[in-house]
């Protein structure tokens, strides 16, 4: 396979796991759960089946711990971690290594859609607390509503998000086209957590995607 063939969708470093975030990830990983503090990198392919030769050289070469690996209909993704700042920036490179590309070369990010939406009304958040697999949406909180593509950096944007101010995270999805994040709050605080998800997901470089 040539360069040409492949796309490097995400590339995606997180230096340190908020509490939240890292909470939400042990719920939902099929791996090994990540504990707050961890360092993380998220990293999304196509043609996706190339994840497992890549988690191969990755968990062989580094001390790092595989929490998910994942191919989907069009795209493969997978992220490892571990409490070395170290050891995880060693895994990106060979991952890169492995397939023969730089950071540059991975898809600069979009944001799809983001809704600030205020006072939220109790019959639509009990609706949405169906679907949260984090903390429940509270009637006449505001909420973040954001998407971006590819999927696998809404992983940084809901970190970020979470540093930046005292929110509730509600519930993410990292898989398919499309990444999605629901958060929740007082509106000065999702303000302020959106400025930081935007802010993240707009300072990643890279070139245009598919």
């Amino acid at each position: 396979m040539t360069v040409d063939d492949f796309s490097l969708r995400a590339y995606c470093h997180i230096d340190r796991m908020q509490p939240q975030f890292a909470a939400f990830i042990g719920t939902i990983t099929q791996g090994d759960p990540p504990v707050e503090g961890m360092a993380s990198l998220y990293v999304e392919m196509a043609p996706g089946n190339w994840v497992f030769r890549v988690v191969d050289k990755v968990v062989k070469a580094t001390d790092v711990r595989p929490g998910t690996q994942i191919v989907e209909r069009e795209f493969g993704m997978f992220e490892v971690h571990s409490m070395s700042q170290a050891d995880v920036l060693r895994a990106g490179e060979v991952t890169l290594e492995e397939l023969g590309l730089g950071m540059t070369d991975r898809v600069k990010p979009i944001i799809a859609s983001i809704q600030v939406i205020t006072n939220v009304n109790p019959y639509q958040a009990q609706l949405l607390n169906r679907f949260n697999r984090g903390t429940m949406l509270v009637a006449g909180q505001t909420m973040l509503v954001l998407e971006v593509a590819p999927a696998a950096y809404i992983t940084l944007a809901a970190n970020e998000a979470e540093k930046a101010a005292p929110v509730y995270l509600n519930h993410f999805s990292a898989v398919g086209r499309f990444g999605r994040l629901w958060m929740s709050g007082s509106e000065a605080d999702i303000l302020a957590a959106r400025d930081a998800a935007v802010g993240a997901i707009e300072a990643i470089t890279g070139g245009p995607g598919a």
